[in-house]
């Protein structure tokens, strides 16, 4: 069973993301979820996206190294919206890396001066016409990645989080079914 690291969003370690931790738990998996926003929780995306920034993407970016050393090479690496730039920027430049699952985001991997091994499992996940996402980059993202793309209906962001009003269950449900399919894979 691979460890995973999964980051949270910009909105910070809510429960939501130990909701999914739990069930990754409970499928056998160990599951790190580091904080990088030093105890900052947000209900509101705008004012965290605020926060995100005076932190600086470079620093957010440190952080998450420093949450994966002493972990094992085999980690697959999911993120949660702001939280896929640490679990992408690993997955391509960590040794050994398993495997990625990005939520609610994806980053082209230009952005990390290389391309996506086709020999590393990916996961994208996002709605069909979320306004935080490019579409067009991560399709472009799972083709390169010979890795799956799946769209949920709808234009909600954080749809995942059942304490904001973009909650949506079945998908949710849906996201974490797929999601335990790769991670039995590996």
């Amino acid at each position: 069973m691979p460890t995973i690291l999964l980051f949270h969003s910009a909105l910070g370690l809510r429960p939501a993301v130990g909701h999914l931790a739990d069930r990754f738990r409970a499928a056998g998996h160990t599951v790190h979820t580091p904080d990088l926003l030093e105890g900052r929780v947000f209900d509101n995306l705008e004012e965290a996206v605020a926060h995100r920034d005076a932190i600086g993407i470079p620093e957010l970016a440190r952080r998450g190294t420093v949450a994966a050393e002493g972990l094992p090479d085999d980690v697959v690496y999911a993120g949660f919206s702001m939280g896929v730039g640490s679990a992408e920027m690993l997955a391509l430049t960590r040794p050994g890396a398993r495997g990625a699952l990005l939520y609610h985001g994806a980053l082209p991997t230009a952005a990390f001066n290389t391309t996506w091994p086709t020999s590393l499992p990916l996961q994208v996940h996002t709605t069909e016409h979320d306004p935080w996402v490019d579409l067009d980059v991560a399709r472009t993202l799972a083709a390169e990645a010979s890795g799956a793309l799946y769209t949920y209906p709808g234009a909600s962001h954080l749809f995942t989080d059942p304490d904001l009003p973009d909650y949506d269950a079945r998908a949710t449900a849906l996201l974490i079914e797929r999601s335990l399919a790769l991670l039995e894979k590996l």
